[in-house]
């Protein structure tokens, strides 16, 4: 093809550009004002900065814009409103799929410029906060219907992991609180069944799951709920196989209060730098190689280029932006509920943490083949553009071909957009609660034995209630 000048010019403005289009600063970096108000509890701040947060805005973003006003709606207990983002982004997630210009986009530039469409475990959480929400208003049938969709969701989840047990196949936190719905609207066999099957997903795991250690509370809350069923057999297996018995209940005349303590935030996506080489195997395929050899991906072809017609030289050092986690150390290690002269602790439930950092390693090698195709792709397009000898348009070619090197490295970014303001760590705890009004009082440490108070008031009325606390420094 023979290219103009003209063409050549609007090739070198495109890339004089392009520092301004893509800069080396991060997802969080980017909305950082947004992030500060987080931190520092600002949460009326935060819900506003976001609608001013131009990166936010945009249409590729949409679904980190209500995961976060969404987040943000909570925290403020405008439940209503909180549910309004979370029911969108819950159908975001339904009805989205890779478009063709997505594919493109990610292609010719990076996965930054493709649609956000949630990790899994963000997914989840989308139930986690509708439940509460609706839980919250007094909507108990909203909050059954919540329940049940967690179950379509792990199915999901189990067929996208499909036979490989060691993928985040199950999700144990959302079986404990889809249990907990059906126990609070008095379904007791579905919540038997809930909390079985969220043992379940710890045993089939020897007792851990992605950094949490089956809860004792969940032990009791299967052995109670079988024997509220009258299903004696599975009361007796389950304590055979969670090694314990049935504690007596504590006397509860105003029913009983699930606190969910939200700690810390969620790690963060940086960017790390991979450098590959293509080589051939034994077999004479063509695999890209890491400097230490001990990566091996293979080269995934794009039809518009024959292996035939590659030469090595020309993808002999490719530079792959990749996403990793940085943690966000938690400030509060500790927590304790006093109410009615009693003491109580908190056990974790979920470690938001640990289930990114083990996700993200588990699709690696799938997200890599991807990374180092698409710049494959890129590099050979460069190596195209390079006048042949005796070229009559060599200069033009030769600046196009320049021109085309500049973008592939400039636009080479990883992928850093995650949901900014999910906790850290959740945590539970569940006490009796006397009839009328009882006065709770929560503590959490930190360093140098700092101390938060919280303070709810809570009417014991004879059922099951829930609420959740956050601490989120």
């Amino acid at each position: 093809m023979v290219l103009s000048f003209k063409h050549m010019i609007r090739a070198l403005a495109v890339v004089c550009l392009m520092p301004l289009l893509f800069s080396c600063a991060t997802y969080n970096n980017r909305i950082g004002s947004y992030y500060d108000q987080v931190i520092n509890n600002q949460y009326d701040k935060a819900y506003m900065a976001i609608d001013q947060n131009k990166l936010l805005r945009r249409k590729r973003n949409r679904l980190l814009y209500l995961f976060e006003k969404g987040k943000m709606a909570h925290l403020l207990k405008q439940y209503d409103s909180s549910n309004l983002y979370f029911n969108e982004a819950d159908n975001f997630i339904e009805v989205t799929r890779t478009s063709t210009a997505d594919i493109a986009w990610g292609t010719l530039l990076n996965p930054m410029m493709e649609t956000y469409k949630g990790e899994d475990f963000e997914k989840f959480m989308v139930h986690y906060y509708k439940s509460l929400n609706y839980l919250g208003l007094g909507k108990t049938e909203d909050a059954m219907v919540e329940a049940r969709r967690i179950s379509l969701r792990n199915y999901a989840q189990q067929d996208k992991a499909g036979a490989n047990t060691n993928r985040y196949s199950d999700d144990a936190f959302a079986l404990m609180l889809q249990g907990i719905i059906y126990e609070q609207s008095g379904d007791m066999n579905n919540a038997f069944i809930a909390y079985r099957n969220a043992a379940d997903v710890f045993l089939k795991h020897d007792g851990l799951w992605y950094g949490i250690g089956i809860p004792e509370q969940l032990k009791q809350d299967v052995l109670r709920t079988a024997t509220a069923n009258g299903f004696t057999d599975e009361a007796q297996r389950y304590s055979t196989l969670l090694k314990t018995t049935l504690q007596p209940a504590a006397s509860a005349p105003g029913g009983e209060l699930v606190i969910f303590w939200e700690n810390g935030l969620a790690p963060v996506k940086q960017e790390q730098s991979f450098m590959f080489a293509l080589t051939k195997d034994g077999l004479g395929n063509f695999v890209f190689t890491d400097a230490s050899g001990s990566m091996n991906v293979p080269f995934i072809w794009d039809s518009n280029f024959d292996p035939a017609n590659i030469k090595m030289e020309e993808l002999r050092s490719l530079r792959v932006a990749f996403p990793r986690y940085q943690e966000q150390p938690v400030f509060y290690t500790q927590g304790t509920v006093t109410v009615n002269n009693a003491q109580y602790s908190f056990e974790k439930a979920e470690n938001i943490n640990d289930l990114a950092f083990a996700t993200l390693k588990e699709r690696f090698a799938k997200e890599m083949v991807k990374a180092l195709s698409r710049l494959a792709i890129k590099k050979l397009a460069e190596a195209a553009a390079r006048p042949k000898k005796d070229d009559k348009k060599k200069d033009e070619k030769e600046a196009l071909a320049s021109a085309i090197q500049l973008f592939n490295l400039v636009s080479e970014k990883a992928d850093t957009r995650n949901w900014q303001s999910l906790p850290h760590t959740i945590l539970y705890t569940r006490i009796p609660l006397q009839t009328g009004t009882n006065q709770i009082q929560i503590n959490f440490t930190g360093p140098n034995q700092q101390t938060k108070p919280i303070n709810l008031v809570v009417e014991g009325n004879g059922r099951l209630q829930v609420q959740n606390v956050c601490t989120l420094r």
